[in-house]
C-alpha cells in the first residue's frame, strides 16, 4: 500500500469515526426497530418485485450526497432495472453503525421483504478499535439470523479495511474476518468497498471521508459483479 495512500486511508477512517458518531446519536429510531432505515417501499405486497435490503453505515446511506438517489445502492438499483432485473432496493444504511448495531437491526428488517442481503458493516469497529472477535462474532450471527429466516437467502459480504495506523497485525486479522467468511459461511464477498475511491480527493467530499456521487458511481461498479451473480443464482 502506497504511502500517500496509507496517510489517506487513515485521516478518512479517524474523521469518519468522529463524523459517524455524531451523526448516528441525531438519528431518529423507528417504531418497533433498532435503527433507522430508508426504504423504498412498505413489507412486500402479493406480485410485488424481490428486494435487496442493503444493511451498512455512511457509506451505504450517502451521507453528505445532494439526494439519497446518488448512493451507491440507488445506482445499483438503475442498472439492475437497465439490465432488466425486477428487484427493489431498500436501503438500510445508518451513519455511525457498527457490526453490533446491524445485528441489533438485523431481526427487525427481516420483518420485510428480503430476497437478497447486502451486509456492508465493519468500519465503525475499526475506527473505535473494537477487537477483530467482535466483528467476527457480530457478522457471524447477522448471517445466522438472516438464513434462520431463510436457509436459501444470498447474502452478499461486503469487505473493509482497517487504518493503517491500527498497526499491522491489526489491519490483517480485521481484513481475514471477511476472507474466512467468506468460505465458511458460503458467502459471496467484495474485498474492499472503498477500491479505487479510497485516498482519492476528487471521489470524496471536502470532508475527506464520504465518497462524492461520482466516487458513489465507482463504488458501484466495484460490487455490481458480485452483486449481479447472486441475482443470477451464482453466489
Amino acid at each position: 500500500m502506497a504511502p500517500r495512500f496509507q496517510a489517506a486511508l487513515t485521516l478518512a477512517f479517524l474523521l469518519l469515526s468522529a463524523c459517524g458518531q455524531d451523526r448516528e446519536s441525531q438519528m431518529v429510531r423507528p417504531e418497533g426497530g433498532e435503527g433507522a432505515v430508508r426504504t423504498s417501499q412498505a413489507p412486500r405486497a402479493s406480485g410485488s418485485p424481490p428486494t435487496v435490503v442493503f444493511l451498512g453505515t455512511s457509506l451505504t446511506e450517502g451521507l453528505g450526497l445532494e439526494s439519497p438517489d446518488q448512493a451507491w445502492p440507488s445506482v445499483l438499483a438503475r442498472r439492475m432495472q437497465a439490465e432488466g432485473y425486477p428487484h427493489a432496493v431498500r436501503n438500510a444504511g445508518v451513519s455511525g453503525d457498527t457490526s453490533a448495531g446491524g445485528l441489533r437491526r438485523i431481526t427487525w428488517l427481516l420483518q420485510g421483504p428480503v430476497d437478497v442481503l447486502v451486509v456492508e458493516l465493519g468500519a465503525n469497529d475499526a475506527l473505535r478499535g473494537l477487537p477483530v472477535v467482535e466483528l467476527e462474532r457480530n457478522l457471524r450471527a447477522i448471517v445466522r439470523e438472516a438464513r434462520s429466516h431463510d436457509p436459501g437467502l444470498p447474502i452478499l459480504l461486503v469487505g473493509m479495511e482497517a487504518p493503517p495506523n491500527m498497526g499491522g497485525e491489526y489491519t490483517t486479522a480485521f481484513r481475514d474476518v471477511y476472507t474466512r467468511l467468506a468460505q465458511e459461511l458460503d458467502l459471496a464477498l467484495v474485498p474492499f468497498l472503498l477500491a479505487g475511491v479510497a485516498g482519492y480527493p476528487s471521489l470524496n467530499q471536502s470532508d475527506g471521508i464520504h465518497p462524492t456521487a461520482q466516487g458513489h458511481e465507482v463504488m458501484a461498479e466495484t460490487v455490481w459483479p458480485h452483486l449481479q451473480s447472486l441475482l443470477e443464482g451464482n453466489p
